[in-house]
């Protein structure tokens, strides 16, 4: 049985397991560990004014999977902050043959977003309390 490596040094690991008799085994095995609470932090792109407080825009050309997950532990642990977006794209899948895009991962999830330019509803919005 020939195995599949992930990586040219992989393969020549195993070959030069296979030349000292000993035998392949080969990613049989998983090892269950926890990754560790890290408190961090997180800087909004900008700031605008709002009545009663204010809210932030978030510019995104690419939204990685790191970055979507920030911004729901975010969500999830600062509800009373309000974080918008503004993509480059905003119908960018999520990924490579993902059905969902970037505004369909926002209107799941209470994101206000926009494409390419703040929306002048919320440009009012800060106008309007300055």
């Amino acid at each position: 049985m020939r195995l599949a490596f992930r990586s040219g040094l992989e393969e020549r690991i195993a070959q030069q397991l296979r030349e000292y008799g000993l035998e392949v085994i080969y990613e049989t095995d998983r090892i269950p560990y926890t990754v560790p609470a890290r408190d961090t932090r997180y800087t909004p792109d900008f700031k605008l004014p709002k009545a009663g407080g204010f809210f932030y825009v978030e510019t995104k050309g690419i939204w990685s999977v790191g970055d979507r997950t920030k911004h729901l532990l975010i969500k999830q642990q600062h509800p009373e902050i309000d974080i918008r977006f503004v993509f480059s794209r905003s119908t960018q899948k999520l990924y490579k043959g993902s059905p969902t895009s970037y505004g369909d991962y926002c209107q799941k999830h209470g994101f206000k977003f926009a494409q390419k330019l703040i929306p002048e509803e919320w440009l009012n919005e800060a106008k309007d309390v300055s």
